[in-house]
């Protein structure tokens, strides 16, 4: 066992280490991997079963359609098959990992793992809802899964090119290839299908929602799960529009106007309708939004960026909650409030669902200490697992939000050095 520990500690060890590499400005850093160190040294527990290791498929058609990474290179998922009850399902998950918003960070991103398949792992660990273990993912262990890797950097909408740069910007047509690589490989006949990712592939996964159920036949059950991708339009520290800039530059540098939702684009500007807060009233499909209410990626990168913070009067807050001021809690207590008003709307459709906790943290789909798990964060009881399978399998309806910070004692904080 010690062996086994070892490797897997190795494995996020590096994941970790290669995303403070990438992230050379905070808005690229991956906060997913990065709270995986922190998720073990709080849960030594999670090292007692070696995850699944699932390896790299390369989508060899797809340079004929000009579905190519930023460097050029082909784009790639991992697939792990389904069997018994679950061999005709179909979980597709959409990799996170920031966005790239000029020619520098673009270059810079396709020297790495999130710009290129040269660098991307041969395997990676399928946990939380990945896992192929009953006990760590009780209604979707047994589905055919899928997490296919993000190389576009702008939630897999762009479609354009800057020649002088070398970069391709080509998340659409990736999008559409994986999607018809999959299709080839059994996902035609789907009985049931989940559309799910975290952080920007959160994002996309709004973006993408009901382009995924128009694959299907009206028979299959088709929903989708977006996991900390609900970046709100918000004003920062210095009553500045971090976020609205830095998305601004994604959408026209890489082309993405053309493949946002039209029921967006018919009213709004094209960088308005990359925020899901001005896309999720009008998506048709089953969506079920999970996200902190204190998101961690957006107190660091949008509200209180040191950009915003010349001072440093937020340095401490923004990497540990517990260290900050009163009134910072307030500023944060009043996002919260701009959450809930973005979100009113969309959770009183019936077909929708909502976990909303109290937590500073960032995508809890994908660790397996936030998903299921003895300790995970719960609402009413109830850990994040439980309650998107009662939603996707209409067992319960669930409209879950937590009271605000500090009353949840059962969050997993993270907490940045």
């Amino acid at each position: 066992m010690a062996n086994a520990n070892f490797f897997w500690l190795s494995i996020v060890t590096a994941l970790v280490f290669s995303s403070w590499v990438n992230g050379y400005q905070l808005q690229h850093i991956n906060a997913t991997n990065l709270s995986l160190l922190e998720a073990i040294e709080a849960s030594p527990s999670l090292l007692a079963r070696t995850p699944l290791m699932v390896g790299l498929t390369l989508i060899q058609n797809a340079a004929a359609k000009g579905a190519v990474c930023l460097d050029g290179t082909l784009p790639a998922y991992h697939l792990h098959r389904g069997y018994g009850s679950g061999a005709n399902s179909w979980l597709v998950n959409l990799e996170g990992g920031g966005w790239c918003n000029d020619i520098r960070s673009c270059v810079y991103r396709k020297k790495s793992r999130r710009g290129s398949s040269i660098f991307m792992e041969k395997q990676i660990p399928f946990t939380g809802i990945l896992s192929n273990n009953a006990q760590d993912n009780p209604d979707f262990f047994n589905w055919n899964r899928v997490k296919i890797r993000y190389c576009d950097g702008a939630s897999f909408t762009g479609d354009s090119e800057n020649k002088a740069a070398q970069l391709q910007f080509r998340g659409q047509r990736i999008w559409v290839a994986a999607m018809e690589d999959l299709m080839s490989k059994g996902m035609r006949f789907a009985k049931q299908a989940l559309l799910s990712g975290c952080s920007a592939g959160g994002l996309a996964t709004i973006i993408h929602c009901d382009e995924f159920r128009g694959l299907f036949p009206h028979t299959t059950k088709v929903k989708c799960l977006s996991d900390a991708g609900l970046f709100l339009d918000a004003s920062d520290v210095s009553r500045g529009h971090t976020i609205r800039n830095f998305f601004s530059g994604v959408v026209s540098l890489q082309g993405a106007q053309k493949n946002l939702p039209q029921t967006c684009t018919n009213h709004l500007d094209p960088t308005s309708c990359f925020f899901p807060q001005n896309l999720i009233a009008g998506v048709r499909t089953p969506l079920f939004i999970l996200n902190t209410a204190y998101d961690s990626w957006q107190i660091q990168s949008s509200l209180a960026p040191p950009t915003a913070d010349p001072h440093g009067y937020w340095h401490d807050c923004r990497l540990n909650h517990a260290k900050c001021s009163a009134p910072q809690i307030q500023f944060l207590q009043g996002f919260r409030n701009h959450m809930l008003n973005a979100i009113r709307g969309f959770s009183r459709s019936n077909q929708n669902g909502l976990f909303i906790n109290s937590c500073f943290a960032h995508c809890q789909s994908e660790r397996q200490d936030t998903w299921f798990a003895d300790n995970s964060p719960v609402i009413g009881n109830k850990a994040i697992a439980l309650a998107v399978g009662d939603w996707y399998f209409d067992r319960a309806a669930v409209k879950a939000v937590d009271c605000p910070y500090p009353c949840d004692n059962t969050c997993h904080h993270l907490v940045f050095r």
